[in-house]
């Protein structure tokens, strides 16, 4: 093995690129590898969409609150930095759909909206006669022909029909993905559907067989699938830039340009830095790329991409001012009802130990693919619009004690059919005209943050196969 000293550069401090460093620096030192890491942050702090405000005694998560526990790589990493004494998880609690002004519960046994459970969805009236025998006919309906790729809202109306989409599967999925499901990629986003049909023909036995196989034990029952930490995922953020030892890090700073050299990188910074690399790992928004390898022909179909600017806003009151007739953790709300929110968590119920004794705390999502003008409103605007949705499904007194307001403008990258072969595309023409250039996060391969990790984990295998396999 060569013994020169290999140079890394990881462009974006999300969760993605902290986690790349973190888990590089580990294979550095575990194989005494001759390398050093730079990470560059275009904005002034690292962590991306994770934040947490500490407010009046409130926990608020301006970005995502949580994790699934099943996706490993979260919680691994939490246990790998040594904070697994600080994982909770989530009060379990009946979750709704909001449908023409009425609450109704998400049926049990419902995975994404599909049914598991013949008797919860039968009982239900969240769909009609007409309705439940239509989805009924996916246990009969031959499984489609292989296709590469379709829209989500194609592939669920085709097994289960339009009023179990509308009422129920297109509130849970857009909730995820803040988009249009009949442009949202089903091989993008839920890829299992889709093999879930290609080998049971029907979507309600497949997903019955697969949910009856990963049965939890008994005495798990009642806990949450769900994680955050007890201080705030931001504690996450800061424990990783704590523990990174051999990577620098520079913040507000910005990559606008790389250029090849006979054996190396140049990466221009705009502050008219130069910092020289042998690889480089790309977790950035996809605009960043397009910026920086402007003209590239493999960039073609990267420039299509769209993303949708969402909004959340946190509300605290005293107990006795908000009256809920029903017991749960939140509810989303279907397209086709008159609402500006898309979606309520209530919060003080669903984390506990995020509320002060005696307070309440809700968090309502604004911002939808083909409806984000609210996200543009004043803050006292968007104040009042919430409210007056929220006043219309629970008795609300009064003004909220606290409010905490944070918008993502163009922050949800849109996976459209053909989003896998667009990425692709991308990654062949680095390969080919960037080798030792890796494109990898959130704009990609999953929004999660499991899945952002899981990346930042994989894109570390690659970029040391690039430079100490070929070496040997």
């Amino acid at each position: 093995m060569s013994s020169e000293r290999k140079r890394i550069v990881i462009i974006g401090g999300g969760i993605t690129g902290l986690t790349a460093a973190f888990y590089l620096e580990r294979e550095i030192k575990k194989n005494h590898l001759s390398a050093e890491v730079t990470l560059v942050e275009a904005s002034p702090r690292l962590g991306g969409k994770i934040q947490t405000v500490h407010k009046d005694g409130y926990i608020i998560e301006k970005g995502p609150d949580s994790f699934l526990e099943r996706k490993q790589s979260a919680p691994q990493l939490v246990k790998d930095l040594g904070m697994e004494h600080l994982l909770v998880n989530n009060a379990t609690g009946q979750s709704y759909v909001l449908v023409n002004e009425s609450l109704y519960p998400i049926p049990e046994g419902a995975v994404m909206g599909v049914p598991t459970k013949i008797g919860p969805f039968l009982t239900t009236s969240l769909f009609s006669f007409h309705g439940k025998l239509r989805a009924a006919m996916d246990l009969v309906l031959p499984a489609s022909k292989p296709q590469e790729d379709q829209s989500l809202g194609e592939f669920f109306r085709r097994r289960v029909g339009g009023e179990v989409v509308e009422n129920l599967i297109e509130p849970l999925l857009s909730g995820i993905y803040a988009g249009d499901i009949d442009r949202l990629s089903l091989m993008s986003t839920f890829p299992q559907f889709y093999l879930t049909e290609q080998k049971y023909r029907s979507l309600i036995v497949g997903m019955k067989k697969s949910k009856s196989g990963n049965a939890q034990k008994p005495a798990a029952k009642k806990k949450g699938l769900f994680q955050t930490l007890k201080t705030g995922l931001q504690t996450i953020v800061e424990e990783l830039e704590k523990q990174l030892e051999l990577t620098t890090i520079y913040k507000g700073t910005k990559v606008v340009s790389i250029d090849r050299g006979q054996d190396h990188y140049s990466l221009m910074l705009d502050n008219g830095g130069i910092l020289d690399a042998d690889a480089a790992v790309i977790t950035a928004p996809y605009k960043a790329i397009t910026s920086i390898f402007q003209g590239e022909d493999w960039l073609e179909g990267l420039e299509d991409i769209v993303s949708t600017s969402v909004a959340n806003v946190a509300l605290g009151f005293p107990e006795e001012a908000v009256e809920m007739n029903q017991e749960g953790t939140g509810f989303v709300i279907s397209r086709n009802s008159d609402f500006s929110i898309t979606a309520c968590t209530w919060t003080n119920k669903k984390w506990p130990h995020t509320t002060p004794r005696g307070k309440v705390l809700l968090r309502a999502y604004v911002g939808k693919a083909g409806d984000e003008s609210v996200v543009e409103q004043s803050d006292s605007e968007m104040i009042r619009i919430v409210l007056e949705d929220l006043k219309r499904i629970m008795k609300i007194d009064g003004e909220p004690e606290m409010s905490c307001i944070t918008r993502w403008n163009d922050a949800m990258p849109q996976y459209h059919v053909g989003h896998q072969q667009k990425i692709k595309k991308l990654r062949d023409g680095l390969k080919t005209s960037y080798p030792g250039i890796f494109a990898t996060g959130a704009s990609f391969e999953g929004v999660g943050i499991p899945d952002c990790i899981e990346q930042g984990k994989q894109v570390v295998s690659d970029v040391l196969a690039y430079l100490f396999e070929q070496t040997k």
